[in-house]
């Protein structure tokens, strides 16, 4: 028998070696700072730095000025805004890479007690690469540690046929102000609760685990009203569920085309596959449970991630049973990382970013980043109302123009999504010109492949002044008329 008082080696452990190499593997990534909304989650962090306060009305867009609006993610924001502003947008890419390797680590430390290594890191790998199909500097992303603590820590307390830990409800309150995914959360624990439910051993064991259960699920549920809007926060997430025109509008929300490749299909098949050998066997409350992910991955890819986060959860035991019968090697490795072999991690972390800052990408993407197009407008001297595409709202309100749209779909509905995307792509004859008039559109930011671009061009009293690659600047010419005579010392236009 092994003594107890032999000295534990300051191991580093399989799953920080993953977290680290997972950091290391996303510092280059190109894609991080991809997305249009990353501008404007960091402006409403500065505002809300400035103001003391989280704002309740839109202060951004010049269609719906003042309308009701609370930043449901202003933790999130906030968190961005400071680290961007400690370090700019390499540090905004640093803490996204550091989320990721921490849900990393800690999906393979939850597998590893379950299955043996292989097992484990195939299944960590296969659902890591699902997960980075929507690995974006969002809020989304800094909240997957903690969903994979909340979902890990309630599948671990069912399969221990115990009640959840009450510290997970102070975790619970942190999320519901930085994701409006806590939601989802709340709907995991009522699943999990019922499967923990069937598992029990026994009827009366059965009883009391429920009772427990319930009492943890109404505690959460009161946690879960601890954030600017309240109930309103529930509500909010629900409702943005049901604004199907602007989920059949805005590209994440609509389903995945099949024609390319999508990482979702090799966790698909392997899961098939592994469950047509016998190696799966799961209740039926995991079953629906998964089902149901899967579900919402194919109606929505922005769902994709969610299958790669929370699957290995529901996973990991049921498939370290199954492959473990004729595998003597498939012994669970349970022994955790030493609090020196955490920090030794870290601090590998922290020389990396260091060393690799200088190379990772300056800015966001280009093709979100419309400075040239805006530079040029500003250099004419005219003023007015902008109709922009949904993509380059975010920049415009770092930059301090009031947008015509932007990121935050659940704020303008889906009348004015339909009615923008109809003027855009000129889905009727009169709807460009129709919202030109509505809105007193004084100039047009769009990409050179948008539809409007090309009526724009050969429509009267319009005048195309900047086009590159990103965007496409239009300008009504009374405006640019009214500025040449402000800026022509003899008061005379000059054309």
């Amino acid at each position: 028998m092994e003594s107890s008082s032999a000295p534990r080696r300051p191991t580093l452990s399989l799953p920080i070696v993953l977290a680290v190499l997972c950091f290391a593997a996303t510092l280059l990534d190109i894609t991080v700072l991809g997305d249009a909304d990353t501008y404007w989650h960091v402006e409403v962090g500065r505002w809300i730095t400035e103001h003391r306060a989280v704002p309740r009305q839109d202060v951004w867009s010049h269609s719906w000025p003042g309308i009701a609006w609370t930043a449901h993610e202003w933790l999130s924001e906030l968190l961005m805004y400071a680290v961007f502003n400690a370090g700019g947008w390499t540090a905004v890419q640093l803490i996204m890479n550091a989320a990721f390797a921490m849900t990393a680590g800690y999906i393979l430390h939850f597998a590893l007690r379950r299955m043996s290594r292989p097992s484990a890191l195939a299944l960590c790998l296969v659902c890591l690469g699902v997960m980075s199909t929507h690995f974006l500097a969002r809020p989304h992303v800094l909240v997957w540690p903690l969903t994979a603590v909340w979902v890990g820590t309630l599948v671990d307390a069912g399969e221990q046929h115990r009640a959840p830990p009450w510290w997970l409800l102070l975790l619970l309150i942190v999320w519901c102000n930085l994701h409006a995914s806590f939601t989802l959360g709340l709907g995991f624990a009522g699943a999990l609760a019922l499967d923990a439910w069937y598992a029990a051993r026994s009827d009366v064991a059965r009883l009391q685990l429920i009772r427990r259960w319930m009492l943890f699920l109404a505690a959460a549920g009161l946690c879960a009203l601890v954030n600017p809007r309240g109930l309103d926060a529930i509500s909010h997430a629900l409702g943005v569920m049901r604004m199907s025109a602007t989920l059949d509008i805005v590209t994440e929300w609509k389903s995945a085309d099949f024609h390319q490749f999508q990482f979702l299909l090799v966790w698909l098949f392997l899961v098939t596959a592994v469950a047509f050998t016998g190696h799966l066997k799961l209740s039926p409350i995991r079953i629906i449970f998964i089902l149901g992910l899967l579900y919402l991955a194919l109606k929505h890819r922005r769902y994709h991630a969610l299958v790669g986060l929370v699957s290995p959860f529901l996973l990991a035991k049921p498939l370290g049973d199954g492959l473990r019968e004729g595998d003597s090697a498939a012994l669970p490795d349970s022994h955790p990382a030493s609090a020196l072999g955490v920090a030794l991690g870290a601090a590998v972390c922290v020389v990396l970013g260091l060393v690799m800052r200088p190379y990772m990408r300056q800015a966001p993407n280009p093709y979100v980043t419309p400075a040239g197009a805006v530079e040029a407008f500003q250099a004419t001297g005219a003023t007015g109302n902008v109709f922009n595409t949904y993509a380059f709202g975010g920049y415009l309100i770092s930059r301090g123009v009031p947008v015509y749209i932007d990121g935050r779909g659940d704020m303008y509905g889906d009348a004015f999504m339909t009615e923008t995307a109809d003027a855009r792509d000129l889905k009727s004859p009169q709807a460009l010109e129709t919202v030109l008039r509505k809105y007193r559109i004084g100039w047009t930011l769009l990409q050179p492949d948008v539809a409007a671009v090309a009526l724009l061009d050969h429509l009267s009293g319009w005048q195309r002044i900047y086009g590159d690659s990103v965007a496409v600047v239009h300008v009504r010419r009374d405006l640019l008329d009214a500025a040449h005579m402000r800026t022509t010392p003899s008061g005379s236009a000059v054309r």
